[in-house]
């Protein structure tokens, strides 16, 4: 059966280094990499005791051409990454020579693994839960260190643990309700309904807690969107090259030298940044520079936070007026470059524009852009930010919740009005079913499925 023979993969990225890892779990996992193992004085590797490691060689079994020198780990299950047995051979990083050990391993009985099928099989086997299989990806994708460390609590349960509390407090309810519908003699129902409603209003306040981390959450493991515009020649790629400190855009005197979307993640106080330096946004006759510009417009439209750079030392146009008139209602912070130079244009120019959100830099000598860091952290974090505190990174997680605060006070409302308490219980074992979602207790198959079809192959 497909769901439990013994699979393959690559588990390192492709390419030229130092070593590379093909990783197979399964029941014969030990027995696949046994059958092409010559060990130093032809020792076998069947004898070899879990936790432990063996040198030797792969090599093609048909022909017994050696193939690599290899050292070989093995971890026994249910003691292993995915509770199986699972067998790592570390041979020489290189295209080549990595995929022609696999090859062989697949040949001797292994199949190649699906994306994401060794964590999958980690679920599957009760060893963790959604929540830790999906903080896997989130560490591969972290782009900073606080992304990171947030990415490391989920991994180790903490999100799992808040909402398995809040599902055991709804069984609670749920046991409470129906003890109560079934002894009707005993005249319970509105003495059930008040403790009831009050343990409700503790869960919602509590999820409420947790979906108020979630705007933050999604920022720290996506990233925050920040788009650089303004018409040609104001300094976007001169910023972008400041906040990044290096040269990654072409800066020159002439205009619209940008012609395509550049993107860079930076580290903005643990917050990873997604700048993306687009096209002046200017009418043109040029083709390829009005592809440019209309991709800018589609960035503006997506973006978390809009950075409009004037130049100081030129006067307020009719094209910077539409500028500021197509970002007014997004967040966006207005900068004014090039202070160094003389000025011909005055934050009183800037008529309805809130002036906390103006400020002055030059992107050339590095003045103002600590400020700039700054003033993008608070427009998006409240306070210190911490990867200690159980936050809600996951757009899945934050629908589960949403609904299941949905369930919890259509429930409430029910108590309130004095309808039937066991009407109630039909919401609150929704809210139940909701929360198992994030957890993946009460998932259906097709979307588990879809979750580990986004993992890298050998993962």
């Amino acid at each position: 059966m497909r769901d439990f023979d013994t699979i393959a993969a690559i588990a390192t990225a492709i390419g030229e280094g130092g070593i590379s890892i093909i990783r197979l779990s399964g029941t014969k996992a030990l027995d696949v990499v046994s059958s092409i193992f010559k060990g130093k004085n032809n020792r076998p590797l069947n004898d070899i005791k879990p936790y432990t490691m063996r040198y030797g060689h792969i090599i093609d079994k048909k022909t017994g051409e050696v193939l690599d020198e290899v050292i070989v780990s093995y971890m026994k299950g249910p003691r292993s990454f995915t509770a199986e047995d699972c067998v790592e051979i570390n041979c020489h990083g290189g295209v080549f020579s990595t995929n022609r050990i696999l090859e062989e391993v697949i040949k001797n009985g292994a199949r190649n693994a699906d994306p994401g099928e060794f964590t999958k099989r980690a679920f599957l086997n009760g060893r963790i839960d959604l929540t830790q299989a999906e903080a896997v990806i989130d560490l591969i994708n972290a782009k900073t260190d606080l992304s990171m460390k947030s990415a490391l609590l989920q991994s180790e349960g903490r999100i799992s643990k808040e909402i398995n509390e809040i599902r055991h407090r709804l069984l609670g309810a749920i046991a409470h309700i129906e003890a109560t519908v079934d002894f009707p003699e005993e005249d319970l129902e509105e003495i059930t309904g008040n403790q009831v409603s009050e343990s409700l209003r503790s869960i919602i306040k509590d999820i409420q807690g947790l979906l108020s981390t979630a705007n933050e959450g999604k920022i720290l493991r996506e990233g925050l969107n920040m788009v650089i515009v303004g018409k040609p020649n104001v300094g976007k790629s001169s910023l972008m090259n400041s906040l990044l400190m290096e040269k990654r855009a072409i800066v020159t005197e002439v205009a619209g030298t940008t012609r395509d979307v550049i993107e860079e993640y930076i580290n903005i106080n643990g917050i990873p940044v997604k700048i993306v330096d687009t096209a002046g946004i200017r009418e043109t006759e040029d083709i390829v520079e009005k592809i440019g510009v209309e991709k800018s417009k589609e960035k503006i439209n997506e973006a978390d936070l809009i950075v409009f750079m004037l130049d100081l030392s030129r006067e307020l146009h009719e094209e910077d007026r539409e500028i500021i008139e197509y970002i007014r209602d997004k967040k966006h912070i207005i900068l004014l470059n090039k202070v160094d130079l003389d000025k011909k244009l005055y934050i009183e120019d800037l008529q309805g524009i809130n002036k906390e959100n103006i400020l002055t830099v030059s992107a050339k000598t590095g003045e103002g852009i600590s400020e700039l860091k700054d003033k993008i952290k608070d427009m998006f974090f409240s306070g210190e930010i911490s990867a200690t505190e159980v936050m809600i990174t996951n757009s899945r997680h934050k629908e589960a919740l949403y609904k299941a605060e949905e369930r919890c006070k259509a429930a409430l409302d029910t108590l309130d009005m004095g309808i039937s308490i066991d009407l109630a219980s039909i919401d609150v074992r929704a809210a139940w079913m909701n929360l198992g979602e994030i957890t993946g207790e009460t998932l259906e198959e097709d979307i588990i499925d879809k979750i580990f079809s986004e993992f890298c192959i050998g993962k």
